[in-house]
């Protein structure tokens, strides 16, 4: 497993990051812990979290994947060997916390509250990325594509959320801090008041980003080659569309669409139907595996340094794992290009 900085920093994270928001909805604990064990017996050394996690999101469940992931890394006794991300949430994450009131906003009292729940949650002293999981204002998204009007509440500002996350860095529950669907705007805001009020630098952003949704690299992308912030691509398998098993409206059995409707819109619409079979035409064409296509696609661009991966089952977990090793050729990304040029962007 090839290692790579964060950066602008010492940390040393492993090409995939193992994503957890699968643990304790269609992973039960006993599963949760046999992935991290094996991910780490195979070179992984990054996980991560949220607050809010499982997903989708109950307010009974709400807070459960931290707490898999912090009794494994007790019994395990590998904290020190990890890189270790969670989240804060915003009022615009869907449905009450469970273990505090997260409609107050991204305000300094909520976002230390909330990082001695994580910490607390985790059974560790600090977190070595701590990320703001949603904007605090209305802005594009969750799959929206555009702002159309500034009408509205923004709420707390960015200024008052990096400031707290400042302190938490300077007292050192925090190592670095990062963000999570944020858009240009946004990014390049915390990277103003960073400069300019001498607070702390955000190192990564977490987008959603693969071969059926590139929209990051509209703008995103440039800021972050030139201003040295890493992406995180999350849902990178359209949860799990690109392996071609909702083709024709199957339901296949134990799939997160067959079991959950939230998202489908977003990740799953017609319309991707025609992308996904062209991209599995590539795959075989060239004697691939189309799930380990994408991710190999992910982890051959300049702008990432680590590729979240999630699983519900090992088998696929393990398939995930192999696609590290996986360098794509010239004549697969020329494929590819035709195809993106052909359509781009079916889902945001």
């Amino acid at each position: 497993m090839e290692m790579r900085k964060l950066p602008g920093t010492d940390v040393s994270v492993s090409s995939l990051c193992l994503g957890t928001m699968n643990f304790g909805q269609q992973c039960d604990e006993a599963n949760s812990h046999e992935q991290m064990d094996y991910a780490v017996a195979n070179g992984i050394n990054f996980l991560d979290t949220a607050e809010m996690y499982p997903v989708p999101p109950e307010k009974e469940k709400q807070g459960m994947t931290e707490e898999f992931v912090g009794r494994w890394l007790k019994k395990s006794g590998k904290r020190d060997q990890l890189v270790i991300a969670t989240k804060v949430s915003s009022r615009n994450q869907a449905g009450p916390m469970r273990t505090r009131d997260a409609t107050a906003g991204l305000t300094r009292e909520n976002i230390f509250k909330a990082i001695d729940g994580s910490l607390s949650r985790l059974g560790i002293d600090h977190v070595d990325l701590y990320q703001v999981h949603t904007p605090e204002r209305h802005a594009n998204f969750f799959g929206r594509r555009g702002v159309e009007s500034l009408d509205g509440d923004d709420g707390v500002s960015i200024e008052e959320t990096l400031s707290a996350l400042s302190e938490l860095v300077k007292i050192g529950k925090v190592r670095h801090i990062g963000v999570s669907n944020e858009t240009p705007w946004g990014l390049n805001e915390y990277l103003r008041l960073a400069r300019e009020k001498g607070l702390a630098k955000i190192v990564t952003i977490q987008n959603n980003y693969g071969l059926l949704g590139r929209g990051f690299e509209v703008g995103l992308s440039e800021i972050c080659l030139r201003e040295g912030v890493g992406l995180l691509p999350y849902s990178i398998l359209n949860r799990g569309v690109i392996a071609g098993k909702y083709l024709d409206g199957a339901k296949p059995p134990g799939a997160k669409f067959t079991l959950y409707t939230r998202d489908a819109d977003r990740y799953n619409p017609a319309r991707i139907e025609a992308p996904v079979r062209q991209y599995m035409a590539i795959a075989k064409k060239h004697g691939l595996d189309v799930v380990q296509m994408a991710i190999a696609f992910c982890l051959q661009r300049a702008f990432i340094p680590s590729v979240i991966i999630a699983a519900t089952k090992m088998e696929q977990l393990k398939s995930d794992i192999e696609a590290a090793d996986i360098k794509l050729s010239d004549e697969v990304f020329k494929d590819i290009a035709d195809v993106y040029r052909e359509i781009p962007d079916p889902t945001a």
